[in-house]
């Protein structure tokens, strides 16, 4: 059996949260970003599209804008949190609802938890996540590191 290591990644007290929301669930995520504007305005926001220009307007807070969820959006994030330039990532989806980008849904959801990064899909786990003491102090995640098998793989596809 392989020991796995660890890398640890940085979050600093002032987190970089990715805020997404599909059609459905626009109205929720905004009427949860209003409750939670004193907090979210502590940090760093990214949006996809739409989204993004709802809650600027709602907030009147500074929010990064992506492309459009189904236009590459959630691929960015994803990109962002590979990169290391997002920490936090909430996403309310509607999960009985066909999306024209379901794959890259389900691609955004693997590398949140491929590297670790919290990610609420709902107002519970949002309310939750971002009343943590965590979220107002520097965190290290611990990310493991890819094993011989696994560096191998990427090796030989690559």
């Amino acid at each position: 059996m392989e020991v796995k290591s660890y890398a640890t990644i940085p979050m600093a007290s002032r987190k970089r949260v990715a805020l997404i929301a599909h059609d459905h669930c626009k109205n929720d995520l905004l009427e949860w970003a209003r409750y939670n504007r004193g907090t979210l305005g502590e940090h760093e926001l990214y949006a996809t599209g739409t989204t993004g220009s709802l809650l600027a307007r709602e907030l009147g807070l500074s929010i990064a804008r992506f492309l459009s969820g189904p236009l590459g959006g959630d691929q960015q994030v994803g990109a962002g949190i590979v990169e290391g330039r997002i920490d936090f990532v909430i996403f309310f989806w509607d999960p009985l609802e066909p999306q024209p980008h379901d794959v890259d849904v389900k691609a955004l959801l693997r590398i949140a938890v491929v590297h670790k990064v919290p990610i609420a899909c709902n107002r519970a786990t949002a309310d939750f996540l971002l009343s943590s003491p965590l979220m107002h102090r520097d965190y290290e995640r611990m990310v493991t590191k890819p094993g011989r098998a696994a560096r191998a793989a990427l090796k030989d596809s690559g």
